[in-house]
């Protein structure tokens, strides 16, 4: 059986194996795959990885053999999946390996807000402490979280797990979901409006749908506190960027930190990038190596289930 795996870098620059899945056929691996290769890539080949690589109903009417495409991720919006499932091609993704990375990943950010560790460091280093006539000085305003508000906008695994390290820092929290499950912790599901009016920090854990998308806009924008924190680690099509872009200049938004723009990698002329209290990465919030492992191996599960007859996780039932 031929296994192709069309953009395998992000997933494995090299520090992981692809074993798992050559237990089950012959794996071919590219780092990318541009969109006019990826026919020509996949040929008869029975098996299709992608993580950003779009597999389209035009390229899954060339390429006939295609029985399953695994997501390396867990957003799946690259595969045409209704094309998939009228040909009966599952299209499984992998929904809970980045859990705990990108909860982690969100306090970073929220602490990189309030400390400025990464300027400090920086201000030390180019020796304006030597030169400092006191014993310590601040380039920032310092934030203590004790007592604050974290107001999470979807609250799945993700937006859970941030809640509990919140509370661990002393912080209270509210949370809004449009389809909230059981809440057995201290957290108070609100309305989304409720949650923009008292949230001292409003970080992003929510899908992008139809529904979300632009939903941190100028008008929900004007809701919040004065000076408040807003992450994301989400999506970025989840804000407007021009808006966020003038409630920064304007001081309404007193710091934004993002790991993820509305295109990506990131345009030269985004706005986002002539904002200094705006922090960016490049969409890392998902990747050490042990969240990477975790993702290898549940897209291996995938394969298996496929093919033992019982898949699981798919996403075009």
């Amino acid at each position: 059986m031929r296994i192709v795996v069309l953009d395998g870098y992000t997933l494995n620059p090299g520090d992981l194996s692809w074993a798992g899945l050559e237990q089950y056929g012959t794996v071919e691996v590219y780092d990318r795959t541009a969109p006019g290769e990826v026919i020509d890539r996949i040929g008869d080949a029975e098996i299709v990885f992608t993580n950003k690589t779009p597999i389209t109903q035009k390229i899954l009417e060339a390429c006939p053999s295609v029985r399953f495409i695994g997501v390396l991720a867990t957003g799946y919006n690259v595969v045409d999946t209704k094309a998939a499932k009228d040909k009966g091609i599952p299209v499984c993704n992998i929904p809970t390996y980045g859990t705990d990375a990108v909860a982690q990943y969100a306090f970073a950010l929220i602490l990189e807000l309030c400390h400025h560790v990464g300027e400090h460091n920086r201000s030390v280093k180019q020796g304006d402490w030597a030169a400092c006539p006191d014993f310590c000085y601040s380039n920032y305003p310092l934030i203590e979280l004790a007592g604050k508000t974290l107001g999470i906008i979807g609250y799945g695994r993700i937006g859970r797990r941030t809640a509990q390290i919140a509370r661990a820092f002393g912080m209270k929290v509210v949370a809004f979901d449009e389809y909230p499950g059981e809440n057995n912790e201290e957290v108070a599901l609100v309305s989304l409006d409720e949650l923009f009016g008292c949230s001292d920090v409003i970080s992003l854990h929510c899908p992008l749908f139809p529904s979300t998308e632009g939903m941190i806009c100028k008008e929900n924008l004007n809701k919040m506190k004065d000076g408040v924190l807003l992450i994301n680690t989400s999506r970025g099509p989840l804000v407007k960027e021009e808006d966020l872009a003038q409630a920064l200049h304007s001081g309404k938004v007193a710091g934004a930190a993002v790991d993820v723009v509305s295109t990506e990698p990131i345009s030269p002329d985004n706005v986002l990038l002539r904002e200094e209290n705006c922090l960016i990465t490049p969409h890392i919030a998902w990747a050490p190596k042990e969240s990477r492992q975790r993702l290898m191996d549940i897209a291996v599960r995938n394969l298996g289930a496929f093919l033992d007859g019982d898949p699981e996780n798919v996403v075009n039932t």
